[in-house]
């Protein structure tokens, strides 16, 4: 796994050590576990994938790389048909609070049924915030995000595969909001492709599906023009940019083995802190 701490580690907040063997075991029994709740294949529309299997796997990627906490308040950002929120169920205590919003009512709705009633500290909220492809006809622009939250609401916020649909401008806009719903030491968690020389290089091990040009002068990266949000990455350092202009500190920059490079997960990904 390719990993680049961006801050000496004396200067980033640091959060107690989680137990993996705990976490191993974990994230097996939510494998196993024929009780939680999964939508049918057909109503799943968050990428293709096993999704108790890339639920679990990312249990495993918030916890060790995020460093997420069992009594964290979190927000699921893109929370989807559920897939994450699922393995939170059985690793947030039930005085945690998670709250999961997406512009897909149809998602919200199901989880809403089959996931709230079941544990009560779990909520969704449709946000109708527009996108070419999962709401086209949204009534919020996503330069205006502003979600129906009170600044320095969450302990922890993650957006997965949720920048990976978005325009340049949005992106900012995303990232704005996270800061400002952030309590003072909270993290953001996001997942990424960032064309770095490598990425740009295209390696014959990169996922063919993968294949990224430079849209005019960037920084976003566009696999099917005809559907510029079906993959969009960005220049290598477009992230940074704007995390340290908002002021916020980045401690981790992992990247994914989507390159053709060998990593513990696909896409790339960067870990946030509100410092102050």
């Amino acid at each position: 796994m390719t990993v680049t701490a961006l801050k000496p580690v004396s200067d980033i907040p640091t959060r107690p050590d989680f137990d993996e063997q705990r976490l191993a075991w974990l994230t097996q029994s939510v494998l196993a576990n024929r009780f939680l709740p999964e939508p049918t294949i057909d109503s799943i529309f968050v990428g293709d994938g096993d999704y108790r299997a890339i639920g679990a796997e990312f249990l495993g990627h918030l916890v060790r790389l995020g460093g997420l906490l069992p009594d964290d308040r979190v927000l699921d950002i893109g929370s989807g048909i559920g897939r994450i929120a699922v393995p939170l169920t059985q690793y947030l205590t039930p005085g945690a609070a998670y709250w999961g919003v997406d512009p897909v009512a149809e998602g919200i709705a199901w989880c809403k049924q089959h996931i709230t009633p079941v544990y009560d500290n779990f909520r969704f909220d449709h946000i109708d915030v527009a996108h070419h492809i999962y709401n086209p006809k949204g009534a919020i622009k996503g330069e205006a995000l502003r979600l129906p939250f009170e600044p320095e609401s969450f302990d922890f916020i993650f957006m997965i595969s949720v920048a990976t649909h978005l325009p340049p401008l949005e992106i900012a806009s995303y990232i704005r909001e996270a800061k400002r719903l952030l309590a003072p030491g909270g993290r953001l968690f996001i997942t990424a492709f960032v064309l770095d020389e490598t990425a740009q290089g295209a390696l014959p091990q990169r996922d063919p599906r993968l294949a990224f040009k430079r849209e005019k002068d960037g920084p976003a990266w566009l696999v099917d023009r005809t559907a510029p949000l079906s993959a969009v990455g960005f220049d290598d350092g477009f992230f940074e940019r704007i995390i340290q202009r908002l002021g916020l500190s980045i401690s981790l920059k992992s990247l994914g083995h989507w390159r053709g490079q060998k990593a513990a997960h696909y896409q790339d990904i960067f870990v946030v802190e509100k410092t102050g």
